[in-house]
């Protein structure tokens, strides 16, 4: 049975250093099981914190041993500072041996796709499908998740379709109520197929959607409440993150 476990830590430093600490463990003991691990990263400050954490100190990974995939990507040209891909890459991927072939990114807006979010959705599905042998996607060992004040994770905003698929693995979104607009996320049902899924949030201007997603919010209401591993789901929390939590 999956359980859920809420960590606090002082600061957002210190929340970044024991995450690091435990994704080193999961991905190692991933490798020495299946030869493999498998890991969805995410954007944002405490996100991309972790993988330049990761950058200096990533312990006994072989990053050539990892398969790397996206929770959600800005539907912008290739290059674009704002690309999720583009900030992993400066923060972790350049720096370490990751084989090209195991990174697994969403499909930009000057790509073969053009301007179709939709087919490029649909591509990234199809890429999920093919690695996975057999499987509808891959079994992530972690997906890495931040999350939005108001509750948002990947590209995935309450009261919209989005949020709300319960059968596709990826969506295209093209109202994005935080630009730019149009994007490219997994679903509920994809993040649920991770065996750990961990949501990393700083701030206090967090504090109110981490309470209503821990005491059991709906995830249309709070889209971060839908965030289940099949093992585990582990909040790791800042001070100010983590104030209402007394609330609940």
């Amino acid at each position: 049975m999956s359980k859920t476990s809420v960590l606090q830590y002082l600061d957002a430093q210190a929340l970044v250093d024991a995450a690091r600490s435990r994704f080193v463990d999961v991905v190692t003991a991933a490798q020495a099981e299946r030869g493999t691990a498998s890991v969805v990263l995410t954007g944002g400050g405490t996100g991309i914190a972790l993988l330049e954490a990761l950058r200096t100190d990533s312990g006994s990974i072989d990053w050539g041993r990892v398969d790397i995939y996206f929770g959600d990507e800005r539907f912008l040209p290739s290059g674009d500072p704002e690309r999720n891909e583009v900030q992993a890459s400066e923060a972790l991927l350049d720096h370490v041996d990751v084989h090209p072939d195991r990174v697994f990114r969403m499909a930009a807006s000057d790509g073969p796709h053009g301007s179709d979010p939709e087919v490029a959705a649909a591509t990234y599905a199809q890429i999920l499908h093919s690695g996975s042998e057999g499987e509808p996607t891959p079994r992530f060992d972690v997906h890495l998740l931040g999350m939005g004040g108001e509750g948002h994770i990947n590209s995935l905003f309450p009261h919209t379709d989005a949020v709300r698929e319960q059968h596709r693995f990826v969506v295209a979104v093209e109202d994005s109520p935080k630009p730019p607009p149009v994007r490219i996320t997994l679903t509920l049902p994809a993040v649920r197929r991770a065996q750990h899924v961990w949501l990393l949030v700083s701030g206090a201007n967090k504090a109110d959607a981490v309470a209503a997603a821990v005491g059991g919010a709906d995830s249309d209401d709070v889209p971060s409440a839908g965030a289940l591993g099949t093992e585990s789901t582990v909040w790791f929390l800042d001070a100010g993150a983590a104030s209402k939590l007394d609330t609940v």
